[in-house]
């Protein structure tokens, strides 16, 4: 993974958006929120309609709607955003807040350490299992021909 920060912030949001609440809460757990912080816009539920295209290529239609709660915070001046899928307003707040707190540079490697990596770790053994489980439950299909 690319370290420059214009290309890692979209790899930790996405991480931050994915990991379970409950392991976030953990995670955030040694980290206290700066004196400063201002929440510009809390958390807020809503949908967001997903598209699709037939084989990836094809027109565009309308799949279905998805729960979204995004939030907006400010801390140590610097500007926090999340959308995570579901309901869940704390998994926003905190993913918002971990946003902006790896923002700074004097805090950046401390969270990367303690928050990022092990909530990635957890999301690959996560997709690991997944992966395991549905290839357990492969079916192999074959054809016998017959005559000629």
């Amino acid at each position: 993974m690319d370290t420059s920060p214009h290309l890692a912030r979209p790899h930790w949001m996405s991480l931050l958006a994915q990991a379970d609440p409950a392991e976030l809460v953990q995670a955030m757990g040694a980290f206290a929120p700066p004196a400063d912080t201002a929440w510009l816009r809390p958390a807020q539920t809503g949908l967001y309609m997903l598209r699709g295209r037939v084989g990836g290529t094809g027109p565009q239609f309308n799949f279905g709607e998805v729960t979204v709660t995004r939030c907006s915070v400010q801390a140590g001046g610097h500007i926090g955003h999340a959308w995570v899928r579901g309901s869940d307003t704390r998994h926003a707040e905190l993913a918002a807040l971990a946003d902006a707190m790896l923002q700074d540079a004097d805090r950046h490697a401390s969270l990367r350490m303690q928050v990022v990596e092990p909530l990635r770790r957890a999301l690959d053994r996560r997709r690991d299992e997944a992966s395991r489980k549905a290839a357990a439950s492969k079916v192999e299909f074959f054809t016998v021909v017959r005559g000629e």
